[in-house]
C-alpha cells in the first residue's frame, strides 16, 4: 500500500512537469503526425497559400528561380486526400543546390521546430535549415556524419530511426541561437532533436557554419567558420530532388541556459 501511494505521488509530480514546462511535450507533440502546441505557428500545411504567405525564395549567390515559388503542391502520397509541397522547381535540375531553396519571411531565435518531410526515390536530397545557417540533412542512403539526420559534420546519423523511402518522417527540435558577448561569439548555437519520435540528438554543439556562402546566412563569412547573431529564417534546401514536406510548425522560445534538452 506504501508502495502503491509512493508511485502515485511519483506520476503527479511528473504530470505536474510535464505540464508546467513548454519544453517537455506530450506523446502526441512529436513523431509523424504530431499537432502543434500551444503557441505555435503553422507554417507549411501542403496548401499554396500558406506557400506563398510564409515562404520566399533565399537570394544566394546561385539563386536562379523567380517569385512566385515555383515548389509544387502535390497530393500527398500516403495520406489520401491531403497534400504536400514538393521540392520541384527547375532551376535546381541536375542537383544545383542554392538556385531555388525557400526560407520563411519570419526569422527566428530560439524555437521548437517540427517538421515532416518524405523521399520519394533512394538518394533523394534535400536539407533543414535552422536560422537559415545550420543544417540538420535530409538525405537517403547517407549514414555518415553528412546522412540523413545528421546535424551537418558535427553529430553521427541516427539513420536507424529513419522510415525509408516512400514514408513520412518527423524532426522535432528545439535550438538554442549562439550568444555573443561585446560582438564576441560566447556560447555556440545547440539543438536537441527526435527523429520520428525517437530521441536523436541532445545539446549538439554547432562549431561553424558549413557548407560556404552558396548554402546560408554567414555562409561566406571568415571562410566559413563565422556566425553572426542576426536571427534566421527556417530554410527548405532544393536539390532537383522529390522530396516532400507538409505538418511544419514552429514556436519562438526564450532558452536563458544553454540547454534544448526536452
Amino acid at each position: 500500500m506504501k508502495y502503491s501511494s509512493l508511485s502515485a505521488a511519483t506520476l503527479l509530480v511528473a504530470i505536474i512537469i510535464s505540464i508546467s514546462s513548454p519544453l517537455l511535450p506530450a506523446a502526441d507533440n512529436i513523431g509523424v503526425g504530431a499537432a502543434a502546441i500551444k503557441g505555435a505557428e503553422l507554417i507549411l500545411d501542403g496548401s499554396r497559400k500558406l506557400l506563398d504567405d510564409k515562404w520566399t525564395y533565399w537570394k544566394g549567390p546561385r539563386f536562379s528561380s523567380s517569385l512566385p515559388i515555383k515548389w509544387k503542391v502535390v497530393d500527398d502520397p500516403v495520406d489520401s486526400g491531403k497534400k504536400a509541397i514538393q521540392t520541384d522547381d527547375p532551376a535546381a535540375k541536375g542537383g544545383r543546390y542554392g538556385t531555388a531553396d525557400i526560407v520563411t519571411k519570419k526569422k527566428y531565435r530560439d524555437f521548437r521546430l517540427h517538421i515532416e518531410f518524405l523521399v520519394m526515390k533512394k538518394r533523394g536530397n534535400s536539407g533543414v535549415y535552422l536560422q537559415n545557417r545550420y543544417e540538420i540533412q535530409v538525405l537517403d542512403g547517407d549514414k555518415s556524419k553528412h546522412g540523413m539526420g545528421a546535424v551537418i559534420n558535427e553529430s553521427n546519423s541516427p539513420y536507424e530511426l529513419y522510415n525509408g523511402v516512400g514514408k513520412w518522417n518527423s524532426y522535432d527540435i528545439v535550438f538554442r541561437a549562439a550568444r555573443f558577448k561585446d560582438g564576441k561569439l560566447s556560447e555556440k548555437a545547440i539543438v536537441s532533436m527526435y527523429f520520428n519520435g525517437k530521441k536523436a540528438h541532445t545539446n549538439v554543439a554547432i562549431n561553424k557554419v558549413w557548407g560556404g556562402p552558396n548554402s546560408g546566412l554567414d555562409g561566406g563569412n571568415q571562410g566559413g567558420r563565422g556566425i553572426t547573431d542576426v536571427p534566421g529564417g527556417l530554410k527548405l534546401q532544393c536539390e532537383g530532388h522529390d522530396v516532400r514536406y507538409r505538418n511544419t510548425w514552429i514556436k519562438e522560445i526564450d532558452l536563458k541556459k544553454a540547454d534544448t534538452d526536452f
